[in-house]
């Protein structure tokens, strides 16, 4: 498995390192369309090799996914929250009634086996 992980790896590196040989051309990523910032008074541009727009791109892809999936997945996490502490409050509640039935009993050692 290791073996395959990094053979994956190394052919997804030289898949980048191509991508951004290819895509070496200054390009200038404007904020707002020029009509726009003309008319707001607000011109932010800056230039720079298309692979790092590229490779942005991708990354703030993948956050946006993370973050909408993490924030899709809330109710699941707090349904299993809830559910656990009901698991765990109905094992205490179970060990309490084993015990006090044990000691009602009179019968000293299972009560001390219960615990």
């Amino acid at each position: 498995m290791r073996t395959i992980r990094y053979v994956f790896l190394a052919a997804l590196a030289v898949a980048l390192i191509t991508i951004a040989l290819a895509n070496r051309a200054v390009v200038t990523l404007d904020l707002l369309p020029a009509e726009l910032a003309e008319y707001l008074g607000i011109g932010y541009s800056v230039s720079l090799p298309m692979f790092i727009v590229i490779f942005g791109a991708i990354i703030a892809g993948l956050l946006i996914g993370f973050i909408w999936e993490w924030m899709r997945e809330y109710k699941h996490r707090a349904a299993a929250v809830k559910h656990r502490r009901e698991k765990d409050q109905l094992a205490r509640e179970v060990s309490k009634l084993k015990v006090a039935k044990a000691k009602s009993e009179g019968d000293e050692v299972l009560a001390l086996l219960d615990a």
